[in-house]
């Protein structure tokens, strides 16, 4: 239990998660005035995706993200982990630090930053869950 079956669905879930923060009203303009571009790698399914703030919030997102390693803009933040890692955070069962501590994230930059969001970002855990259950029962920890 808990593993993707493959890059494209982790990718979606993914998107789908960003798109639920970018557009909460709560989460989305408190990610997008944070202005921390990061990056993220998941080097078991050879993906990285890079997200930051929108500079103009356009039907309702706060953030913009692109699965590129050239995404036109610096992170201030790179977080490497594998998808199980991320799927678990998201589920509420990863913590950070203890990952990092433990190096099932290797993390580089402005961590601290980075870290000052988790809180901002503490309801997607519910939402991921009910998503997942709903959507992709297979991923469920």
């Amino acid at each position: 239990m808990g593993s993707f079956d493959s890059p494209e669905e982790f990718r979606e879930v993914i998107d789908k998660t960003f798109t639920i923060m970018s557009t909460d009203p709560e989460m989305g303009p408190k990610l997008r005035d944070a202005e921390t571009p990061q990056r993220f790698e998941f080097p078991d399914l050879d993906l990285v995706v890079n997200i930051t703030y929108a500079r103009e919030v356009e039907d309702g997102q706060h953030l913009r993200w692109v699965w590129s390693d050239d995404p036109g803009w610096e992170a201030e933040v790179e977080m490497k982990m594998d998808s199980d890692v991320a799927n678990r955070y998201f589920q509420g069962k990863e913590n950070v630090a203890v990952a990092m501590a433990r190096r099932r994230i290797k993390s580089s930059g402005n961590v601290k930053k980075a870290l000052a969001l988790i809180p901002v970002t503490k309801p997607i855990f519910e939402r991921y869950r009910e998503m997942i259950a709903a959507e992709y029962p297979h991923l469920l920890e």
